[in-house]
């Protein structure tokens, strides 16, 4: 035990600089025990240095993960190795946790190993939602294209239909209901469409999240949530969120709504909405020197089926979507309000429980004869 009060009682620069590296780091001994963790890694870990010490990584991480191949190897090497997207996943860690690992052998303690845990999540959050942004452009430059190449020809071709329906038979009549019935299928989804087109700014004020929740809950509960469980967990010292109310009110009638189609057959079919404040991630704003964070996470949980793993990673995308009639634009549209709002949203799903999480900025109000350029945004 002297080896670890050794490290655990370092010098107090070497515990500020161990404490300020933005990752997780542990000192693992010959027999897979912690002999340190900074700060990070005890939040990582959700347990206290002086309770880690007293463990192993095998009692946090499964034992056939592949964390332990690589101490070993680095071990037995004496050398330094980094693996990147390595599935440590465990109940005791919250779930599914993919991460980057840089793993070493000190030089003076040869049976000692330091691993560095590179949560992948911030760095995903972001890489998804460029693409997002890419996605939505594309569909920004077909709603112009359609609208002027599609709409004005569909107009005449329903126009058409409905003069022959006034001289056809009974038969042909129905055909002609078809022709007209399709064609206003076409102008919808190019109206449709046409939401992405739209670049003017977002008028934003100081939004409370829990109202917008109760509002949607309330039309869902009235309409296509009726009779499906619906439960909160709120955290009622949220800050107002900077955002457009009806715009918020927009995406979560559409996440609620998909949750509500996704448990409407199963037997304890729930939805879970829920709010928290997080450390969040901090961005640049372009064309400033600001930097903005997005410390609030709002989330819509179910406990369905599961978005089909074929097309998780593109679940955002347009025209991409499980349903037989659908078009493929609402999680698209969701998307883009949130990035235009300078979010970020991603999705979780496996059989039995599916996670879409929003980050956003929170609204702070400005001093008076404050110039700060970006009102209103908590930086």
């Amino acid at each position: 035990m002297s080896r670890i009060a050794d490290l655990t009682s370092s010098s107090a620069a070497e515990m500020r600089i161990l404490n300020a590296l933005p990752h997780p780091v542990v000192v693992i001994d010959g027999k897979g025990r912690f002999c340190f963790a900074n700060s990070d890694a005890e939040q990582f870990f959700s347990a206290g240095l002086s309770y880690l010490v007293k463990r192993r990584l095998q009692d946090f991480v499964p034992a056939d993960s592949p964390l332990f191949a690589l101490i070993e190897q680095v071990r037995q090497q004496q050398s330094r190795i980094s693996e990147y997207r390595v599935d440590i996943s465990s109940p005791r860690l919250g779930g599914e946790r993919m991460v980057d690992l840089y793993v070493s052998h000190l030089s003076d303690e040869p049976d000692l190993i330091v691993v560095m845990i590179q949560l992948r999540s911030i760095a995903e959050k972001m890489d998804r939602q460029l693409t997002h942004r890419s996605a939505a452009r594309t569909v920004t430059g077909l709603a112009a294209m359609l609208a002027h190449e599609i709409r004005n020809p569909l107009s005449g071709i329903k126009g058409a239909a409905q003069l022959l329906a006034t001289s056809a038979s009974d038969e042909d009549r129905g055909l002609t209901r078809l022709i007209q019935e399709e064609s206003d299928r076409i102008v919808k989804l190019v109206d449709r469409m046409e939401v992405f087109s739209d670049q003017r700014p977002i008028e934003r004020s100081a939004v409370n999240i829990h109202s917008v929740l109760e509002h949607v809950k309330t039309l869902g509960k009235n309409g296509f949530a009726r009779g499906i469980k619906i439960t909160e967990l709120y955290d009622p010292s949220l800050p107002p969120v900077y955002a457009n109310r009806d715009q918020l009110v927009q995406v979560f009638l559409n996440l609620l709504k998909n949750a509500a189609e996704a448990v409407r057959d199963r037997e304890g079919g729930e939805i879970r909405l829920l709010t928290a404040f997080r450390p969040g991630v901090r961005l640049s704003v372009p064309g400033t020197k600001d930097r903005v964070t997005l410390p609030l996470e709002f989330s819509v949980e179910d406990n369905g089926d599961g978005v089909p793993e074929d097309i998780r990673e593109n679940i955002f995308d347009p025209f991409v979507t499980t349903k037989p009639s659908g078009s493929g634009l609402g999680l698209a549209l969701v998307a883009k309000i949130v990035g235009d709002h300078g979010g970020v949203i991603e999705c979780e799903s496996q059989p039995g429980h599916t996670v879409f999480r929003i980050l956003m900025p929170a609204w702070r109000e400005l001093p008076p004869d404050s110039s700060n350029d970006m009102p209103g945004m908590q930086g």
